[in-house]
């Protein structure tokens, strides 16, 4: 629980809170690829397809009523102008039948119309405060995204770094679900302020959400 809502990590990354029939969703970073090879970074350009297919898989399981996606949704301010006809269609397609909102973030700081649902800063549910950047001065709980959190653990003789959803009795930071996203260790000091109560790392395993003992997280 956070706040009154119910909260129940999924395997993809995703929040599903179920009281609500919503999913929840962060950092999908559409055409991130097709930034970097503006740039010369030549990535492949199957990013936002990859992104949308791990969305779809997790909307098909939960058939929300809702979908809010927590800001940075678009890598930047021209993504919704990259994407293939193909990838719009399938997020037509994800749309159909639900409502959507899409948080405005630091790299999409303005959504169009033309990508369908409706956009606003934040939202708030059922007492919670559903934002992009995590507000560490929030005086009441809160769901958010921007730092991509990872957690790095030794099991088995190696170590392991996955992505996970950090956890205490007054935030849940989300883990980034764009295909190149990329991830923030949990050691890192931008969660200290945040977590001052406490954490509990909920890692994105092999088929299911591990909990981890904070005392067990490693730095990269």
């Amino acid at each position: 629980m956070l706040g009154r809502l119910a909260l129940v990590p999924d395997l993809s990354g995703a929040l599903w809170l179920p009281a609500e029939r919503t999913l929840v969703v962060a950092d999908l970073h559409l055409e991130k690829g097709s930034a970097y090879a503006a740039r010369g970074v030549m990535l492949p350009p199957y990013d936002s397809t990859a992104t949308l297919a791990a969305l779809a898989a997790v909307v098909r399981r939960h058939q929300p009523a809702r979908l809010i996606a927590l800001g940075d949704s678009f890598h930047d301010r021209d993504a919704e102008t990259r994407l293939a006809p193909a990838t719009l269609a399938s997020l037509r397609e994800l749309q159909q039948g639900r409502d959507w909102l899409w948080i405005t973030g630091n790299h999409d700081p303005a959504i169009s119309r033309a990508m369908g649902g409706d956009s606003a800063a934040s939202i708030m549910l059922c007492g919670v405060m559903l934002r992009h950047e995590p507000d560490s001065a929030a005086a009441g709980p809160e769901i958010a995204g921007h730092l991509h959190p990872t957690a790095k653990v030794r099991m088995r003789g190696r170590a392991l770094r996955r992505r996970c959803f950090a956890r205490s009795s007054r935030r849940c930071v989300m883990p980034a679900m764009g295909a190149y996203a990329g991830g923030l260790n949990l050691r890192d000091v931008a969660f200290r302020p945040l977590f001052r109560e406490g954490l509990s790392a909920h890692l994105l395993g092999d088929g299911r959400v591990f909990q981890i003992d904070p005392r067990l997280l490693l730095p990269d």
